[in-house]
């Protein structure tokens, strides 16, 4: 039965290994090539989570300011109000689920101390000083703010929820930076 579970995790990795390969070959051909590539400086967003968000939501340029990007993708507080009274509440997790999960799952990357990996290093190689010093920028206050709301005693989840909404706005300010240096 060892054997067998074995065999699956072997298949299993070989079936990502190829799928990643064949998204890295389509990716080289789209018209938002330089953007996924761009996005792929930030921690925690690898060609998957890069390509899935282009995919889904196009070019994020298409939004004015970053805070209707994070509304569109759900990720904003609910609020009920009346009168005075204004009671915030869980996100809306209105839009586009696959997305929201995506950002979710690259934000775990922020729970360590901000640092430069050698994969990180190898990714941003043929990007801009500008887009880099974004990146950077964003990896010091998403794991700043990671641990400055855990330590608080937040609930971990919402700690990763609260930097996907801000990681998305980075990712808004790298495809605006990639667009102008074209």
């Amino acid at each position: 039965m060892l054997e067998e579970y074995r065999q699956a995790v072997e298949d299993a990795t070989a079936r990502v290994a190829r799928l990643t390969a064949q998204l890295e070959a389509i990716v080289g051909t789209w018209s938002l090539a330089p953007q996924v590539l761009a996005l792929q400086c930030l921690r925690g967003v690898s060609l998957v989570v890069a390509s899935t968000v282009m995919a889904e939501i196009g070019p994020l340029r298409r939004f004015d300011h970053p805070k209707e990007l994070m509304a569109y993708i759900g990720v904003v507080p609910s609020e009920d109000s009346s009168g005075a009274r204004v009671r915030r509440g869980p996100i809306t997790k209105t839009g586009n689920g696959h997305v929201r999960r995506m950002l979710i799952e690259a934000s775990w990357a922020y729970r360590y101390p901000a640092r430069r990996s050698y994969h990180l290093r190898r990714r941003e190689v043929a990007q801009s000083d500008h887009v880099k010093a974004i990146a950077w920028r964003a990896q010091l206050r998403l794991c700043g703010r990671y641990q400055r709301l855990a330590a608080r005693g937040k609930v971990k989840q919402q700690v990763v929820t609260a930097v996907a909404r801000e990681l998305i706005a980075f990712m808004w300010e790298i495809d605006r930076a990639t667009v102008a240096a074209a």
